[in-house]
């Protein structure tokens, strides 16, 4: 596989999170107090978005990439 056709499908995956999701979504848990044998945690919930309009243009260029020959070396 050439770097062009792996990019072209990186794209495509990102362009369809972006669209079916609206973006990325994790949680993290962070230590909030830690006295001896004691601990509380906190959840706190982080995201990436992306907006549909940049989702839609990473699959078109995505399967360009895919479809558009690679140059051929003379």
């Amino acid at each position: 596989m050439t770097p062009m056709r792996i990019a072209g499908m990186v794209l495509i995956i990102i362009g369809l999170v972006g669209l079916l999701w609206g973006g990325v979504s994790w949680t993290d848990e962070k230590t909030v107090v830690d006295i001896g044998p004691f601990e509380a945690t906190a959840k706190e919930r982080k995201t990436i978005p992306i907006p549909p309009i940049v989702g839609g243009i990473a699959v078109v260029a995505g399967i360009v990439l895919l479809v558009v020959p690679g140059r051929k070396r003379t």
